[in-house]
């Protein structure tokens, strides 16, 4: 038997002395960052096609279809409909460790249909529009994750690529249900990107947030002639919007709490007996969060009670605060700085001018769009549901100038930047640093190994538990 271990043993490190050895991470990056520009027309093209479906979270049908079709083209399984979402979905290519995971959006943002110029133009027919850049999101993720897809093909690297298509990051709470799923389950290290108005790692914390729809039941009746019979659904959804406004002097100073009321009746002479008032609830904590909420529940309550009304609600999204990983933020500023950021021809920095002139507020120069952060902490301000992806895996991202500098998210200059060439250009900075930024995580055992100690150190005691609770995916809340 000892014999045998010692030649068991033998054996094996002669394969391991004749397994090829890897290239050089910096090899691999420079022929990633060619290659990857070689196919900038075709992921241009990918873009602009999903920036005019403009589909909404859980609707994204065909914006969908479009990345798992580059996904399967190039090679990788795709898992759809994972975790109870229709427009999910799991693309895996390769087998072995390391894991790596790059998170894909594309839902857009109802009621912001723009077009692609610099003066305020709807689109007839059309509401939706890509004010948060989701386009160039879902594109270079996928960019990316086929990038490193060539590479292990080709022998240059070990391990697998996983890229999770992720609907309804706006409000929806999408990567939330695919945490619950255990989709991250063995995976080392996750990687993304969002689109903004200037290039930095993500050093900033994405806040937590809790949203629901409060929908008030009243009676209806003829608003004059015997108002004394109604009770107004309208009159409680007033009445918990005044009690929670009035609420905002007692809360901790970093709470956001914003609403809109979706529903509050029909017409005048009509006592409305049915109106519905959507919430979101913000703090960079997540206890607080949960505690500010349950204030709110309670206002609702008690406006009901006070209207003569009844009340009931639905949670709609909840996500965690982000947990940003140093150890993987500071290997990702170093390959930012290599990429580099958006050169803008004459006449892009001419439209940058105009979108900047429209914003009716003093704007960095334009031509700030080339330059990197250093890097640095800073406030991320919104929130998103990678939060709860980073809570059970090493987590990293970066912004990319895809709209002009100074320009807002959720705005119309924000879509007609994503759907002109400057936007593509910023989304090509976010693929070529993800890939490098893999390249390293495949590369670098002692890279992942300081990052999931990072990650356990920051979790500590925490059992992840995710505050939208067990309900399934509101697969309607854009209705």
């Amino acid at each position: 038997m000892k014999t045998t271990v010692t030649l068991s043993l033998l054996g094996a490190g002669l394969l391991l002395a004749f397994r090829p050895a890897l290239p050089p991470a910096d090899a691999l990056k420079t022929e990633a960052l060619q290659d990857l520009q070689s196919h900038y027309a075709e992921y241009q093209q990918v873009a602009q096609r999903i920036w005019g479906f403009a589909e909404v979270g859980y609707k994204e049908t065909k914006s969908s279809a479009l990345l798992q079709e580059q996904l399967r083209k190039n090679g990788f399984t795709v898992q759809a409909g994972v975790a109870d979402m229709p427009t999910a979905f799991v693309a895996t290519y390769g087998s072995g460790e390391p894991v790596i995971g790059i998170l894909a959006e594309y839902d857009a943002l109802p009621g912001l249909a723009q077009q692609a110029v610099a003066e305020k133009t709807t689109i007839a027919g059309q509401d939706a529009g890509h004010g948060c850049g989701h386009n160039l999101f879902g594109t270079a993720s996928v960019a990316a994750g086929i990038e490193l897809k060539k590479l292990l093909k080709e022998g240059k690297l070990r391990g697998t690529v996983k890229v999770y298509g992720c609907p309804a990051e706006e409000g929806g709470s999408g990567k939330v249900y695919l945490v619950r799923a255990g989709l991250f389950k063995g995976v080392d290290a996750v990687l993304h990107w969002h689109p903004s108005n200037g290039n930095a790692a993500m050093t900033g914390q994405y806040i937590a947030n809790k949203s629901a729809k409060f929908r008030f039941h009243g009676i209806a009746a003829h608003a004059a002639a015997s108002p004394e019979r109604g009770r107004s659904a309208l009159d409680g959804v007033e009445a918990m919007d005044n009690m929670v406004n009035m609420m905002r002097e007692h809360v901790p100073q970093e709470t956001r709490i914003h609403y809109v009321i979706t529903s509050g009746g029909k017409a005048p002479n009509v006592v409305p007996d049915y109106a519905e008032v959507y919430y979101y609830v913000r703090h960079p904590n997540r206890a607080t969060v949960q505690a500010v909420f349950e204030r709110v529940v309670k206002a609702a309550e008690g406006a009901a009670l006070g209207t003569g009304t009844t009340m009931d609600y639905e949670i709609i999204g909840g996500t965690h605060e982000l947990l940003v990983n140093e150890t993987l933020a500071r290997a990702l500023q170093r390959n930012l700085e290599q990429v580099g950021g958006v050169s803008y021809t004459p006449e892009e920095a001419a439209f940058g001018k105009r979108i900047q002139e429209s914003l009716g507020v003093p704007a960095p120069p334009v031509a700030q769009a080339a330059e990197v952060a250093p890097y640095q902490p800073r406030d991320a301000g919104g929130s998103s549901d990678v939060g709860d992806v980073s809570y059970v895996v090493p987590t990293v991202g970066l912004t990319a100038a895809t709209w002009v500098p100074g320009t807002p998210a959720h705005s119309w200059q924000a879509v007609a930047c994503s759907g002109k060439e400057i936007g593509s250009k910023g989304m090509m900075v976010a693929a070529k640093t993800m890939a490098l930024t893999g390249i390293d995580l495949f590369t670098n055992p002692d890279l992942l190994t300081k990052a999931q100690a990072e990650l356990r150190q920051q979790v500590g005691s925490y059992v992840y538990n995710p505050l939208l609770g067990d309900r399934k995916p509101a697969l309607n809340y854009r209705d």
